[in-house]
C-alpha cells in the first residue's frame, strides 16, 4: 500500500502545500488548528479540489492537475471519518451502514456485509437505534462501521477523539488503536495531540502554516524534529537560543556556555531543544551542566513541573520529574541540571 501526495490549494490569506508519502503503517498528521491537516484529508478524499498537484493511491491516480484527472469521491475508494462522524440522524445504525453498500446489488450480500460490520464494531445490540440515542463512543464506532463496510483502500481519521468526553477517550483510543493495527491499507490520523500520535502511529508528518515541516517514523521525529516549530508541536518545552561552534558543539545564550550535542549541528542552527523530562540533577562542573534556581513549582497527579532560571538572569527552562523520583513534596532545586548529549536536539 502506498499513498503519494503533492498538492497545493490557495485561499485568501492561506496556502496549503502538502507533499508527503505514506505506506502501510498508521501515519499521524500532527499540527495546530488551522495548519492545513483537515484540508489535506479533504483533498485526498476528493471533497476539495486542489489548485494543482497530484495524488496517487497504490499506483492509481486520483488527482493530477497536469493531466486533467480528478476522480469523484465515490470512485476514490477512500474512507474519511469526520470529526462529527456525519451519521444520518434519521437513519438507524444499520441503515447508515447499508448506505455505504449501494454498489452491491445483491440484497443477501449487502445484509451479510452489514452484519459483519456490526459485529466488528460491537454494534449488534444497537443496530436499530438512531444516532441521537448513542453515546459519543458508540457514534464513532457506527461511523467507522459504515466506512469499513465499503472496504476502503485508505482510512483517514480527522481528530477522532475531539468530540469525546475525557473519560471516554482512553477506552475509545484503545479500540481505534486495535482497528488501525489490523487495517489492511493506508491510515492517516489527523491530530493536534502529540501523545495520541505517539501511541497510535508508527509514522508521523508534522505540519505548520500549510507546509510539511518534518516526516519520518514517530520516534525519529520526536528524537530529531530539526526545526523550532516542529519541536514545539511535538511538545518540547525548552527551546534555548544558541550559536553553532562546531559539528557537535553549540554555545548556549543566556547561560553563556558550551553544550556537547550527539546529533550533527547543522549550519544555521539557532537553538537547541531539550525535553523537560531529560534533565537530571548534577554537581557544578559536570559536562553540559546548567546552574539554575527555582522560580515556580506546579503539581500534577504523577509528576512535578519546575520552572528554573539562570542565577541572576532571565533565561529559563522547564524541568519535569516524576514523584517517584523526587517524592512529595519536592525537595529544593539542585544547584545544576544537565542533559546528555543524545538528548539535546539542534534546531533551525
Amino acid at each position: 500500500m502506498s499513498l503519494e501526495v503533492n498538492v497545493t490549494k490557495r485561499f485568501e490569506g492561506f496556502a496549503l502545500h502538502a507533499e508527503f508519502t505514506a505506506g502501510d503503517a498508521a501515519t499521524a498528521i500532527l499540527g495546530a488548528s488551522g495548519c492545513g491537516k483537515s484540508m489535506t484529508l479533504r483533498c485526498i478524499a476528493g471533497i476539495v479540489k486542489p489548485d494543482e498537484g497530484r495524488i496517487v493511491l497504490d499506483g492509481r491516480v486520483l488527482f493530477d492537475s497536469a493531466r486533467g484527472i480528478d476522480l469523484p469521491p465515490q470512485q476514490r475508494n477512500v474512507g474519511l471519518l469526520f470529526q462529527n462522524y456525519a451519521l444520518f440522524p434519521n437513519m438507524t445504525v444499520e441503515r447508515n451502514i447499508l448506505c455505504a453498500l449501494k454498489k452491491e446489488k445483491d440484497p443477501a450480500a449487502r445484509k451479510a456485509v452489514c452484519a459483519e460490520a456490526l459485529r466488528a464494531m460491537r454494534l449488534e445490540s444497537l443496530a436499530k437505534r438512531l444516532p441521537g440515542e448513542l453515546s459519543g463512543g458508540q457514534q464513532q464506532r457506527a461511523a467507522l462501521a459504515r466506512i469499513l463496510a465499503g472496504k476502503p483502500r485508505i482510512l483517514m481519521l480527522d481528530e477522532p477523539f475531539s468530540a469525546l468526553d475525557s473519560y471516554l477517550r482512553e477506552e475509545v483510543e484503545g479500540e481505534v488503536g486495535s482497528l488501525l493495527a489490523g487495517f489492511a491499507g493506508t491510515v492517516l490520523l489527523v491530530t493536534h495531540n502529540r501523545d495520541e500520535a505517539y501511541r497510535l502511529c508508527r509514522d508521523m508528518i508534522v505540519m505548520d502554516g500549510g507546509e510539511v515541516l518534518r516526516a519520518g517514523t514517530t520516534k525519529e521525529v520526536f528524537a530529531d524534529p530539526r526545526t523550532c516549530a516542529a519541536a514545539r508541536l511535538t511538545g518540547c518545552k525548552n527551546i534555548l537560543p544558541c550559536t553553532r561552534v562546531d559539528e557537535h558543539t553549540v554555545h548556549l545564550a543566556g547561560w553563556e556556555q558550551d553544550l556537547t550535542v550527539a546529533l550533527p549541528v547543522p549550519e544555521g542552527c539557532c537553538a537547541v531543544g531539550i525535553r523537560a523530562h531529560d534533565f537530571v540533577p548534577c554537581a557544578p562542573g559536570t559536562p553540559n551542566s546548567l546552574p539554575v534556581q527555582s522560580v515556580s513549582t506546579s503539581e500534577n497527579p504523577f509528576d512535578w513541573n519546575l520552572i528554573c532560571t539562570v542565577p541572576g538572569g532571565e533565561a529559563r527552562l522547564w524541568w519535569k520529574v516524576s514523584k517517584g523520583t523526587l517524592g512529595s513534596p519536592p525537595p529544593a532545586i539542585p544547584a545544576c541540571l544537565s542533559a546528555a548529549p543524545e538528548n539535546i536536539m539542534p534546531l533551525v
